[in-house]
């Protein structure tokens, strides 16, 4: 047995549940399982040791198992990956990863929020608002890893739910917001429990009538062009894409596409593009999080510079469109160290890391 924040993990079940409960109850995002390691835990963005002493493996095993259904276990241990969603008797919910690790079982498991949160409490520009009441077109929610992107689309699909009577078909991998329909109508399906794939679902959805389609993530050609046609056609299309900088979005998007594609995917971006909200999550002063956004708003140069391939140009459009709505990172770090939300040193952190890898501050 080992000793773990006052826990003592011994062989039950409920060790793993004791883990989990107090995860919650210091706002852990992420609790990690590994042979050799402690137990560790995510908060505020930092991986804090959870537990006093190492993990043996078989401890690790157990800890890893103990969420697994013996048919989950069969599967995993077969494909030696294993990907779920899981619920407490709270209907507190869980997506977990478990795989083996140098011989070794151990798992990653991640503390879902049960509602999505309101578009006021995150407090993103007024354009973002904006964009959820728009009839057509493709909106993107881009940023790097574990930036907030999925929180700002389950935001937006409920900020529609309580002011439009729309139909919502959402497609996730996993489905981490749990939407109560309200106005409007929202039917969530899970890749590999409601439907086979991103795309099959997407296809599926154009044959549902719906007002607004939610992609958690733009993974591919194919969903890539599904999702355009769906926008030009008279659907509001939402979906997160992985980049640093918002002027890679066309790197990206032509980096799915077979050769001789790139003019027809830049064609039907620059006529069917309602807007992107570019990302950062940043630690507070009070502890808390708080996102940056740059706001890219689609005028007639944006439409020329995406159509055309000179890409570099978005940021000093955005830097001239502020009273079309559009918003630069630094306007909107500098606006939240005014505030005194973040730290000086935070602000200039962010400001470097822009100037560093996209080559020009966002002014």
């Amino acid at each position: 047995m080992i000793r773990a924040s006052g826990l003592w993990l011994g062989e039950s079940g409920d060790d793993i549940r004791d883990i989990l409960r107090t995860g919650r109850e210091i706002n852990a995002t992420d609790i990690h399982i590994l042979a050799g390691s402690p137990v560790y835990v995510r908060v505020d963005g930092t991986l804090r040791p959870y537990s006093d002493d190492h993990l043996s493996a078989s401890m690790s095993k157990h800890l890893s198992y103990a969420l697994l259904s013996e048919k989950q276990i069969a599967t995993f241990e077969e494909r030696r990956d294993l990907d779920f969603m899981s619920t407490d008797d709270d209907l507190h919910r869980y997506r977990i990863n478990v795989s083996y690790n140098n011989g070794t079982v151990g798992a990653v498991i991640r503390l879902l929020p049960n509602t999505p949160l309101s578009l006021e409490s995150i407090k993103l520009p007024p354009a973002v608002e904006e964009m959820t009441h728009a009839r057509k077109g493709l909106v993107l929610i881009t940023g790097s890893t574990s930036q907030g992107k999925t929180t700002t689309m389950a935001s937006m699909i409920d900020a529609i739910n309580h002011h439009s009577c729309k139909h919502v078909v959402t497609i996730e991998d996993p489905i981490e917001y749990l939407h109560v329909n309200d106005r409007s109508i929202i039917r969530q399906r899970e890749v590999g429990r409601d439907t086979e794939t991103f795309n099959s679902g997407l296809r599926a959805a154009l044959r549902q009538d719906p007002d607004v389609i939610l992609i958690g993530e733009m993974r591919d050609f194919e969903t890539v062009m599904i999702a355009l046609r769906a926008a030009e056609t008279g659907t509001l299309v939402l979906s997160t894409l992985h980049i640093l900088s918002l002027d890679k979005i066309m790197d990206r998007l032509i980096s799915y596409a077979p050769p001789g594609s790139e003019n027809l995917l830049r064609t039907m971006i620059s006529s069917s593009l309602r807007g992107v909200v570019h990302q950062e999550l940043l630690s507070t002063l009070d502890g808390g999080k708080r996102v940056a956004a740059e706001i890219l708003l689609p005028n007639q140069a944006v439409r020329n510079v995406l159509r055309n391939g000179t890409d570099y140009q978005l940021r000093n459009i955005i830097s001239m469109g502020s009273n079309a709505g559009m918003q630069t990172m630094q306007f909107a770090l500098e606006s939240l160290y005014v505030e005194g939300a973040i730290s000086e040193a935070m602000r200039d952190d962010v400001v470097k890391s822009y100037t560093t890898h996209h080559g020009t501050a966002a002014e």
